[in-house]
């Protein structure tokens, strides 16, 4: 592979998907229960799901080699008996990751009845979903020369549209949100890695991204920044070839008038937001910082404001999506 490729080169497919299976196991609660002489433990449940081509394989793979018994195109509706099974494993099987599409277009009413099961009965679970662009997805099919799944006799941007209009509302309730838009298979497991490699889970982690709005905001942000309020180092001459990772760089904005109060004020905010993100069980934020280009003023705003999470023991990843691009 070439550090070019896109994170799927095969679109998935496979079997159908079958209704809820009767007379399924009950699924134990969040905590360690009695079982004879045994403790049945509840396994951490992922599930992955997103749009098709936008790396659900790749992600799913990548959870495998961290140790992760991986499922994939399970029925929804198996979703309780899997993790009842993982419990009797006597913690053979602590950490389950089921991928689950829409091929099966009785998808919905079977996956919102599982985690609606799942959470009655305590059932810690996360969801994670691969989102990508439309041109991304269509390159992507076309590269290999197979049809979307879901576009019948249509075209590959119909089964794209029918898909995301599918998905809509597992996207909205999501854990995590990665955009593959334009990063490679590597570049997608190195984000896996970030969020699933470490021995003990935090209670927040969070995701600094600075961008330029000319490139277009990142589809995968919980919050959007704009840092155009600042004036822009890009007209001073000799800050030009520098981006917000030079020391002068960064004294230039944070010595502008309200830099330095914003970026007091937004981290005693986003302290607030993550303390309901916490109540709420969300584990995963993408804070997106803008400015034009995504050169100065959003570089130099994320390096301070991932600084200042860190501090307040939020796990932070910083993530640069533009600099260098223009």
């Amino acid at each position: 592979m070439t550090e070019h490729e896109r994170t799927e080169h095969e679109p998935e497919h496979g079997h159908d998907r079958t209704d809820r299976a009767d007379g399924a196991a009950h699924v134990s609660t969040g905590t360690p229960t009695e079982t004879g002489d045994a403790v049945a433990a509840i396994p951490e449940l992922v599930i992955i799901s997103g749009m098709s081509g936008a790396g659900r394989s790749t992600a799913a793979k990548c959870l495998e080699d961290l140790g992760w018994f991986v499922v994939d195109n399970l029925p929804p509706a198996l979703i309780p008996t899997m993790v009842e099974l993982g419990a009797r494993s006597q913690g053979n099987v602590a950490r389950i990751a089921v991928v689950v599409d829409v091929r099966g277009r009785r998808f919905f009413d079977n996956l919102r009845e599982s985690l609606a099961d799942l959470d009655a009965k305590g059932v810690t679970r996360r969801v994670v979903f691969l989102e990508s662009s439309d041109d991304a997805l269509v390159r992507r099919f076309e590269s290999v020369r197979r049809p979307h799944p879901l576009q019948g006799d249509g075209r590959i941007v119909d089964g794209i549209a029918a898909e995301r209009d599918l998905l809509r509302e597992l996207r909205g309730d999501a854990d995590l949100v990665i955009d593959t838009s334009s990063l490679n298979v590597h570049e997608l497991r190195a984000k896996m890695d970030a969020q699933f490699a470490g021995d003990e889970e935090p209670e927040l982690r969070a995701t600094v991204m600075s961008f330029g709005f000319k490139y277009g905001l990142p589809v995968d942000a919980d919050l959007v920044v704009d840092c155009r309020f600042l004036p822009n180092p890009h007209w001073v001459p000799e800050l030009r070839p520098f981006t917000g990772l030079n020391e002068e760089v960064s004294s230039y904005v944070f010595d502008q008038p309200g830099a330095k109060e914003f970026l007091n004020q937004y981290t005693e905010l986003l302290q607030l937001v993550a303390a309901g993100y916490r109540r709420e069980g969300k584990r995963y934020v993408t804070i997106a910082v803008g400015c034009t280009g995504g050169k100065h003023r959003s570089v130099a705003m994320s390096e301070k404001l991932a600084a200042r999470l860190a501090t307040e023991g939020i796990e932070t990843v910083l993530v640069h999506r533009d600099m260098g691009r223009e």
